[in-house]
């Protein structure tokens, strides 16, 4: 009898994490604005099936990058509300006869990443980072340097934002001593040892980029510093005003989307890795299973996993993971599991 109340007991908890921790598995879009005229032939389906679609636009946008972006096809309205799992209209309101409201959507994860992975395209991990990044004009008729007066880069950098962008970026403060070692070097510029001014600074990732202007023409190159991983990107600008204001957003806005992309690279998901991973925990410590589904329903390359079998003595679960055996001990450590062999059988002390 004490067994058979023990297994009702075990499944009610289950239940009981499956409904807690399922947003985990899913994608939110929010605060996206819908509006449309309010006439005769107003639907408001269609203009929710409007925001449906700027919704999946602002998370590709947020998992892809911008190649794979145009290898993706045109999705139907009905295929595309087959991978949202709910949706809220708030903020309804008619003004001079226009409909206004906002939009947050819920998109199923695995629905999405299978999608993708049709279309042959690696998702990555939608991640914020704050970058550290040093804008620097040269003028190169004389090597005169900018670094904080006079540098349009500098000034304007963070004017426009998109919701979905995962990179925030920090200027340095204004320091004379740093335009002073600069100017010093201008001729050596690219290859000058920047730790030093970097190193003023708690953040780990930063991005030095130089623009050199010369006439009409700009040339910039980018010394992209993220996760320890250093990558140069030169990038040319011919006919272009940078006092001019879409020549200079459309610079700023081709350099965000270079590194936003070489961002998404560093946290790319393998789908196609699909490694099987089966591991025993004790049944009787509760609190332990608990934290394991929390852990494995936020850990974004885990793709699937479920309960194998459970008794009295051990729960086994079968995880499937979008990564290497090194890399999911790892992702383990991290959520403070520690696994042990035994018996050739993965285990949770």
């Amino acid at each position: 009898m004490n067994v058979y109340i023990y297994f009702i007991l075990f499944s009610l908890l289950i239940l009981f994490f499956s409904t807690t921790y399922s947003n985990a598995n899913a994608f939110k879009v929010a605060d996206i604005k819908i509006s449309s005229p309010f006439e005769l032939d107003f639907k408001k389906n269609s203009v929710i099936d409007m925001g449906f679609q700027i919704s999946f636009s602002d998370l590709l946008s947020t998992i892809t990058t911008s190649g794979d972006r145009k290898k993706i096809r045109n999705i139907s309205i009905k295929e595309l509300k087959g991978m949202i799992d709910s949706f809220t209209i708030s903020d309804e309101k008619f003004i001079n006869n226009e409909y206004f409201a906002n939009l947050e959507t819920t998109f199923n994860k695995k629905k999405i990443l299978k999608f993708l992975e049709n279309e042959n395209i690696f998702p990555s991990i939608p991640k914020k980072n704050k970058v550290l990044l040093f804008p620097i004009i040269v003028e190169t008729k004389d090597d005169s340097i900018y670094l904080f007066n006079d540098n349009i880069f500098y000034d304007k950098w963070n004017e426009k934002k998109n919701s979905y962008d995962l990179l925030e970026y920090l200027l340095p403060s204004e320091d004379l001593e740093d335009l002073i070692e600069l100017q010093k070097t201008s001729k050596d510029i690219e290859t000058y040892d920047f730790s030093n001014l970097i190193n003023k600074y708690d953040i780990k990732d930063s991005i030095i980029l130089i623009i050199y202007k010369e006439d009409n023409n700009i040339r910039t190159l980018s010394k992209i510093n993220l996760n320890n991983n250093l990558k140069l990107e030169n990038k040319n600008y011919s006919k272009v005003d940078i006092v001019n204001e879409d020549d200079f957003s459309s610079i700023v806005k081709n350099l965000k989307q270079l590194y936003e992309d070489r961002w998404k690279k560093n946290n790319e998901i393998n789908t196609s890795i699909k490694l099987p991973v089966t591991i025993f925990i004790n049944s009787k410590k509760t609190k332990k299973i608990i934290e394991l589904e929390r852990a494995l329903y936020n850990m974004d390359l885990v793709s699937d996993f479920n309960i194998l079998n459970f008794n009295s003595e051990s729960i086994q679960y079968k995880i499937t993971y979008n990564g290497t055996p090194n890399i999911f001990l790892k992702d383990m450590k991290k959520k403070n599991f520690e696994l042990e062999m035994k018996n050739d059988i993965w285990t949770i002390k």
